[in-house]
This record gives structure tokens, C-alpha cells and sequence, in this order.
């Protein structure tokens, strides 16, 4: 197990068994419902602070991410993003790091305060679009050099900061060179076309006997350029998301969004990082899959099963990289759907 998994384990328990957060809201909804008090709405972003709370802003030398196949944690791969942000290992220079999450607490906190070149950790729980628009919180994010979103649910990223300051915050802290990742569904919304899954979380079989049906994607979030014409999911293999994937890609495609769309498969316990020249690297105990469609599908429609032929898929292990910028143009496989089936094993 590693640090970052064995903190996120005790944390749980231990809010399990004594949680007075939940005992003062016991006693506030007491309090209200007996005084028949009702409070306007307002922004609850909390943050979480370890470390040194002053700005170190060292320079910079990404811009590069992290894609987190969600499981357990890969703390080789976010020793990476802190390391490539700052352009050095075992050096001088420090690091702000930042955790967006949507729910939950400060898990990652002591593990990732504890990594080299680590100034401070700061976990931000943000629940809204309000939250996501608070000058503290968008200040705290613009300050970081390292941004971590933690999995979840990526509907809930995507309506909340989608057209904030936050959003904003983010894009500039790639700008200035810095480093961006998260895991599961983190690691999902850095791709350029976001399966977001507010329809539905939609399972192989049934993306592929209809590409439509309760699936839906968000465009034009985080643009990050080593990243773009891709679709990322997670959980990859354990949860036989080949299917999804290959439907994803066929769509983007046969909607006009790319003339080719790359999926980014992620296995758990495995992360992909990419550099700042395009190169991403698999880093962790599983593969990463990438899945091209470079052409029209021969059938994808709203209610029909998907017929693709000769989708390229490379299956890259641990150690091994994969050029965003010029995709290999041999160690491919290929496979096929017909009629919503792919003809043999496509791991």
C-alpha cells in the first residue's frame, strides 16, 4: 500500500468513528428546526492547509500532467509532476501544491507533504460553481505550481468549474510551466473531449450497442495541447472500458469534433504523465491503452449498434512512452466491431 493510500485509509476510519463536524450539524438543523430559522445559501468551499503558507513561486519548467488510472494512487507518478514542474530532482527548489476535490477532506495532505521539493499541500473542497468563484480559493489556486484533482464524479467537475475563475486559475497555473494531473475521474477531465457522465456511467456493451444513448461529452474545458483530440478513461482494464472507449473515439469523429481521436485508457494503480514535449510515460503496476479512430466509422447512429473497422491500439507497459505529438506508426494492433461486438480480445 503506498503513503498516499494508507493516509486516505485512516482518515476515513478515523472520521467514522469520531466526527464532529457531523455532530455540529446535528445540532445546527436542532437549533433551526426548533427556531424556524431559514439561512440564504452561501458559498462553502473549505480549505485544508499543510505547510508553509506564504507563496514560494519558484520558476517553472512544464508545462506537463499526470492521468491517474484511479485505485490506488501512483505517488511515483505525482513525485514526477512535482519534480518535472520544477525542472530538477533531489534540488533546492519548492513546490506549492494544490488538491481540488469535490467531496471529501484532506487525504492527500500528509503523504504528499511529505515528498521531496514540497512546500505546502492545500486541499480544496469545493461543492459549486460559488465556491469555484471565491476570490480565496482562486487565489490559493493561482499560487500553485502543482494541481491535483481527486477522483470522483466528473459531472460534478464539469458543472462546477466549467466557466469559472477557478477554471481560469487552473489554465494559468500550465501557462506559467507548472504541472497538472488527478486521478479517475480527475485524470478524465484533462482530456480535450470529457466524457462526463451526467447521463448516465454508461458500461462497454452498452456504448456499443449505441454510441448515443445516455452518453454525452463536455468540450472546450481544460485545453491543454499535448492532450488534444483526446478522450481519457479510467479504471481501464479491471472494468473492461475498452468497448466505451472505442465508442467515445468513433463518435468524435463521426460528429465532426476531430478527423482522428485518440482514447487514453488508463489501467488502476497506473498512471500516464506527460511531458512537456508531448512524450507521456507509463508509470505503475498496469497498462495504458491508446485507441485511435483515424476514420469515419460505417455505422454510428443514435440507436444503432457501432460497426468500426481497425480501430490502432498500442498496450504500453510500465517504463514505456507513447508520443502525443507523432503517434508510433508501427507496435499497433488492430481490432474491429461489427454490429456492436469487437472480434477478438482487444487487451
Amino acid at each position: 500500500m503506498t503513503k498516499i493510500a494508507m493516509f486516505r485509509k485512516i482518515i476515513f476510519t478515523n472520521r467514522n468513528l469520531i466526527n464532529p463536524a457531523k455532530s455540529c450539524k446535528t445540532a445546527a438543523i436542532t437549533f433551526i428546526t426548533a427556531s424556524f430559522i431559514i439561512f440564504p445559501a452561501i458559498a462553502t468551499a473549505k480549505p485544508y492547509l499543510k505547510g508553509n503558507p506564504a507563496n514560494v513561486n519558484p520558476p517553472l519548467a512544464g508545462a506537463v500532467y499526470n492521468l491517474g488510472g484511479g485505485g490506488t494512487d501512483v505517488d511515483g507518478a505525482i513525485q514526477w509532476m512535482i519534480n518535472n514542474a520544477r525542472g530538477c530532482e533531489k534540488c533546492s527548489s519548492k513546490v506549492d501544491v494544490v488538491i481540488i476535490r469535490a467531496a471529501g477532506s484532506d487525504a492527500y495532505n500528509q503523504p504528499i507533504s511529505e515528498m521531496d521539493g514540497v512546500d505546502s499541500v492545500e486541499t480544496l473542497v469545493i461543492t459549486s460553481k460559488s465556491d469555484a468563484n471565491t476570490p480565496s480559493v482562486v487565489e490559493a489556486v493561482k499560487n500553485a505550481e502543482v494541481i491535483f484533482f481527486a477522483g470522483g464524479d466528473q459531472c460534478k467537475y464539469v458543472e462546477n468549474f466549467q466557466n469559472t475563475k477557478l477554471e481560469k486559475a487552473v489554465e494559468s497555473v500550465s501557462a506559467r510551466g507548472g504541472a497538472v494531473g488527478g486521478t479517475s475521474a480527475g485524470a478524465m477531465i484533462q482530456s480535450d473531449f470529457v466524457y462526463n457522465s451526467c447521463l448516465s456511467n454508461i458500461e462497454s456493451r452498452d456504448a456499443l450497442d449505441d454510441p448515443y444513448r445516455d452518453i454525452d461529452f463536455t468540450y472546450n474545458f481544460l485545453p491543454w495541447v499535448n492532450l488534444k483530440y483526446t478522450v481519457v478513461d479510467t479504471h481501464f482494464d479491471k472494468r473492461d472500458r475498452m468497448g466505451r472507449l472505442m465508442a467515445f473515439t468513433a463518435r468524435q469523429v463521426q460528429d465532426g469534433k476531430a478527423k482522428s481521436a485518440l482514447g487514453i485508457g488508463v489501467s488502476e494503480a497506473t498512471s500516464v504523465v506527460v511531458d512537456r514535449n508531448g512524450i507521456a510515460k507509463v508509470i505503475g503496476k498496469g497498462s495504458a491503452y491508446f485507441v485511435l479512430a483515424d476514420h469515419l466509422p460505417k455505422v454510428c447512429e443514435k440507436g444503432k449498434p457501432l460497426s468500426y473497422a481497425d480501430f490502432k491500439i498500442w498496450k504500453v507497459n510500465n517504463g514505456e512512452t507513447f508520443n502525443l505529438r507523432n503517434y508510433p506508426q508501427k507496435g499497433y494492433y488492430l481490432r474491429s466491431v461489427d454490429r456492436g461486438r469487437i472480434d477478438s480480445n482487444p487487451y
